[in-house]
């Protein structure tokens, strides 16, 4: 009777495992900006393209851009609606193929300097907390980071171990 017991915290354990390593977590994605490889440029709507974009924590934005004439700041809401290039918040320009990693739940705003930001050269992204997936709801919510990832790979042999172990127990 003990041993059935025994069995029966194990088969629990390993329903739990087995929850907590199938959660499912979400890839960051890669937005580029405007739709295409090079589309910072003026005549894109880039607000009509935001509209149909969904932006979460630890997303990435990539501006692909003519270094010689553009560039991207990022800036507040005001200097966003005014178009005011002074006192920006970061210029992430460094190549012409940038990323803006959007690291928080809130908007960003961005603009290039000079006129070409009157001319449409602007962008407002609302980021988002990533959804919980239903699986989450039954364990501790987390990420796809290379730390969870090396836990899968932890946890799926211990699981195969304790199932050898609960068979041999049975036989």
């Amino acid at each position: 009777m003990k041993v059935s017991i025994s069995i029966r915290k194990l088969l629990c354990l390993i329903v739990i495992m087995v929850i907590f390593v199938s959660a499912k977590c979400r890839q960051p994605v890669l937005h580029r900006v405007g739709g295409g490889k090079y589309t910072w440029k003026p005549s894109i709507n880039f607000t009509e393209w935001a509209s149909h974009e969904q932006f979460y924590v630890g997303d990435w934005l990539y501006f692909g851009f003519n270094i010689s004439r553009y560039n991207v700041l990022e800036v507040n809401k005001t200097s966003y609606e005014e178009c005011i290039d002074k006192d920006f918040i970061k210029n992430i320009t460094r190549g012409g193929r940038d990323v803006f990693n959007l690291t928080e739940a809130k908007p960003f705003y961005f603009i290039n300097s000079g006129s070409y930001c009157f001319k449409g050269m602007k962008l407002a992204v609302y980021v988002e907390n990533p959804p919980h997936e239903p699986a989450a709801a039954y364990s501790v919510p987390r990420n796809c980071s290379p730390t969870n990832t090396y836990g899968n790979i932890v946890l799926l042999p211990l699981l195969g171990y304790l199932a050898v172990w609960i068979f041999l127990q049975l036989s």
